[in-house]
């Protein structure tokens, strides 16, 4: 059924025969027919059936998703710059990642340089240290902050962290919003849910600008004319009518 303009109506349940606005029932049948039944059902029973919302939802978990790209990519390519030059030092060769394959506590690691090899060579493209960098995965920078690369990395690799307190640059201090920010990123590339907890959300951005502020002491200023976030978190509170308060902190 079409409301015609200016009338009021009840809101109604997906799946309902009846009594949907026609163009929210629209762009609800484009999606479902777009996408799997399971994608959509969290949306659904989180907004307890309502169409409207439904589709309100799935598309807010779009615009965050974008809105954080730019400040995670900034992030990524600063990450690891700041790794890869300390890591430089400590291998004291341009050629850093070869150290890898003759020190037994990183040779977990070496599968992840061998992959981003095979990946260049895959292109055609000539295998130089520059490309290694690009080519390795967030994950694997992050990695290297873990607790089992400690003893041998964290001594050159605090060094990758100027700005931070000395009082508490710890590996656990930087490993632990870096790998927050991981799984962040992770969900969003993954085309997966991340828009429940705004205020969760939030909370890791804010990580984030910490974190490159530690890096960089100009970096945070500089994304800040760049990144769109608090406008998107903004529009998304007031188009779902949702408040800040009593929220858990969960991605999902």
């Amino acid at each position: 059924m079409q409301c015609s303009p200016g009338n009021s109506s009840p809101k109604q349940s997906v799946g309902e025969e009846s009594g949907f606005y026609f163009y929210t029932m629209t762009e609800l049948e484009i999606i479902s027919a777009a996408f799997s039944a399971q994608r959509l059902s969290k949306y659904i029973a989180y907004n307890n059936g309502d169409a409207e919302q439904v589709v309100k939802h799935y598309k807010s978990n779009l615009r965050l998703a974008e809105s954080l790209y730019v400040s995670l990519s900034v992030f990524e390519v600063t990450l690891r710059n700041a790794l890869s030059r300390e890591l430089r030092n400590f291998a004291g060769t341009e050629e850093w990642f070869e150290l890898f394959y003759t020190t037994p506590e990183l040779q977990p690691l070496v599968s992840d340089i061998e992959k981003a090899k095979q990946q260049i060579n895959r292109r055609g493209e000539f295998v130089s240290t520059d490309k290694i960098i690009s080519e390795l995965t967030f994950g694997f920078w992050v990695t290297l902050l873990n607790s089992q690369y400690e003893r041998v990395l964290w001594k050159s690799l605090r060094k990758a962290f100027p700005y931070m307190a000395k009082q508490i640059r710890k590996r656990k201090n930087v490993s632990a919003p870096c790998n927050s920010l991981r799984r962040l990123r992770n969900r969003i590339f993954h085309h997966e849910g991340i828009c429940w907890d705004l205020k969760y959300v939030t909370s890791l951005h804010e990580e984030l600008i910490t974190v490159l502020g530690w890096m960089s002491a100009e970096m945070p200023q500089w994304l800040a004319t760049i990144d769109n976030f608090d406008n998107v978190t903004a529009s998304i509170y007031d188009d779902m009518g949702w408040s800040i308060e009593n929220k858990k902190e969960t991605l999902s």
